[in-house]
């Protein structure tokens, strides 16, 4: 997609998703179940979102690829491999600022 204001719905439909390796692209796909391959692009400079897809891997939650192994990773896949994403808990981060600034 060149733009669009949101990619829910089409998110709900899918049954597999391939993106780049944004944050919000990655945790907004995982929250909603989907299973993820994770397209990395190993020319940016300073790349977070290597380090992000990497770290999604090793905790078995997406599959990683670049370009170039996309349609290899595509033939040899098994989602049944990966692990749910863990709901997120924002009360505890809550709490962890409270104590921080002194509210506990």
């Amino acid at each position: 997609f060149r733009f669009k204001d949101s990619l829910a719905e089409d998110l709900w439909r899918a049954d597999l998703v391939i993106s780049h390796a944004g944050a919000g692209s990655c945790l907004e796909t995982l929250e909603k179940g989907k299973p993820l391959i994770v397209v990395t692009n190993e020319k940016l400079m300073n790349n977070h979102q290597l380090e992000l897809a990497k770290q999604l891997h090793r905790d078995g939650h997406v599959l990683c690829c670049n370009c170039s192994t996309l349609v290899e990773t595509l033939q040899s896949m098994d989602l049944s491999t990966l692990k749910p994403f863990p709901p997120g808990q924002p009360e505890k981060f809550a709490l962890f600022l409270d104590k921080v600034v002194g509210f506990q």
